[in-house]
């Protein structure tokens, strides 16, 4: 996927270099940006923040638009997995004319838990656009060692 989304000025451009757009089609269209665009609805990969404190991390990921029931985070063999997926059909009927249109997207991002992590632990929570995971740490069993001091 990382090679589909270029930078036009590091790495030749995929079809108007193969097919030279700039002679046999002059200002038409740009090929590339037709078949190679993700900035639409077609392809969702939300950001995420990871924040770690003394009691827990925290995983922030930014999904607007999606609900509750649109997520399932699953831990599995030390993997923490956030799918999210999103149907919507968009009816309209006037007259002799009909007009009906679905989208799907969806995400899936995976995060290694540390080790100092507690997976049965985890919480989830949806508010305002946002997906905050709270994964609590294991509290650090450091052996003290009891040093006696003689009194004189």
């Amino acid at each position: 996927m990382a090679l589909l989304v270029r930078n036009r000025t590091m790495l030749p451009s995929l079809v108007s270099d193969l097919l030279d757009t700039e002679t046999l089609l002059p200002n038409v269209f740009d090929l590339d940006e037709d078949l190679l665009n993700f900035s639409g609805r077609s392809l969702m990969i939300p950001s995420a923040n990871i924040i770690e404190s003394e009691k827990d991390f925290r995983i922030e990921l930014a999904a607007p638009g999606l609900e509750r029931k649109d997520f399932k985070v699953e831990v599995d063999n030390g993997i923490l997995t956030i799918t999210g997926e999103k149907e919507e059909e968009e009816k309209e009927e006037k007259g002799n004319y009909r007009r009906r249109e679905y989208s799907y997207n969806s995400f899936n991002r995976s995060f290694a838990l540390p080790e100092n992590s507690l997976p049965d632990k985890i919480e989830a929570k949806y508010d305002n656009g946002i997906l905050h995971v709270m994964l609590p740490k294991r509290e650090a069993t450091i052996s003290k060692t009891v040093k006696e001091i003689k009194v004189s």
